[in-house]
């Protein structure tokens, strides 16, 4: 007799947990504790006969069989996700949108209103990531990644590039003389950083003491609030910067080696709210541009 299937309950679980690398993030999807995640792989790693995850000290890593089992598990949930969408007849012009917290916090919700008013047709579910995802979310139509290179696993184009440059709250007072001893911020794990727009300044100090977040939000927020200077770039603070709460207050701007990337599912070409919002992002970065 052939061996029954696990519990779809265990493969949920390992999709998240591999997903996320981490059986925190996979708790926090599905609304269980850590351990009732880990029991759960323990489980299906028994079912299996072999693991399908690396325990290490700070993060998890796919075993092979967790890397070969990992598609097929992913796509067996794709495919009951398109029967019942077959079935219950879900809305086609509902759009599953993704992207990083700064961007769409600071970017895209101010723009909403534009789109609602042009595509008054068409839902967007909007999901946010803190750190850059290593590919697109099940079932996202559309993504906007801010990312050093593209993923090669889905549609991607470039959607703009940007400059850096530090800003802090309006009557602050810094010069570059006085930069080295004033509270710093900024995004970590980005090559936009602190240590070199201060090397393309010719400055002699090295390494900045620097208050890292893994968001750009915490250090805007402290900036604005009058605490210090932090790095960013046009596309999160060119609004804060229009409306008084940030200034720039040194000319100096630098190349980002990151850009924007708007990255399209397989399944976004056959949907018709997809492709308008992925058009309208275009033409709004576009604008931002030119502006």
């Amino acid at each position: 007799m052939q061996k029954p299937l696990p519990p779809l309950g265990w493969l949920r679980t390992f999709e998240a947990a591999a997903r996320h690398l981490s059986f925190t993030g996979a708790a926090r999807d599905l609304n269980m504790t850590q351990s009732a995640v880990s029991q759960q792989i323990k489980s299906l790693e028994g079912y299996i006969g072999q693991p399908l995850f690396l325990r290490r000290p700070r993060a998890l890593e796919l075993t092979e069989a967790g890397l070969t089992y990992l598609p097929v598990v992913r796509e067996a949930f794709r495919t009951l996700e398109r029967g019942t969408r077959a079935v219950t007849g879900a809305q086609q012009n509902a759009v599953q949108v993704q992207s990083n917290i700064t961007f769409a916090v600071n970017w895209l919700g101010p723009r909403l209103p534009r789109f609602r008013a042009a595509h008054p047709e068409v839902q967007l579910n909007i999901f946010t990531e803190l750190w850059e995802p290593r590919e697109m979310a099940e079932g996202a139509a559309v993504e906007i990644r801010y990312s050093l290179r593209p993923s090669d696993t889905v549609r991607t184009e470039l959607l703009r590039t940007d400059h850096y440059y530090p800003v802090c709250a309006p009557g602050y007072e810094v010069t570059l003389e006085t930069l080295q001893q004033q509270p710093l911020f900024d995004c970590s794990n980005l090559l936009s950083n602190w240590q070199n727009w201060i090397e393309d300044q010719s400055l002699t100090w090295q390494n900045p003491a620097v208050t890292y977040s893994t968001t750009y939000l915490v250090s805007l927020s402290a900036a604005m609030a009058g605490g210090g200077l932090c790095l960013t770039h046009d596309t999160i603070a060119k609004d804060l910067i229009a409306q008084g709460r940030l200034i720039a207050p040194f000319a100096y701007r630098a190349q980002m080696p990151e850009a924007y990337y708007l990255l399209l599912s397989p399944s976004a070409e056959h949907s018709p709210g997809a492709v308008a919002f992925a058009d309208w992002v275009r033409r709004e970065t576009e604008a931002d541009q030119e502006s």
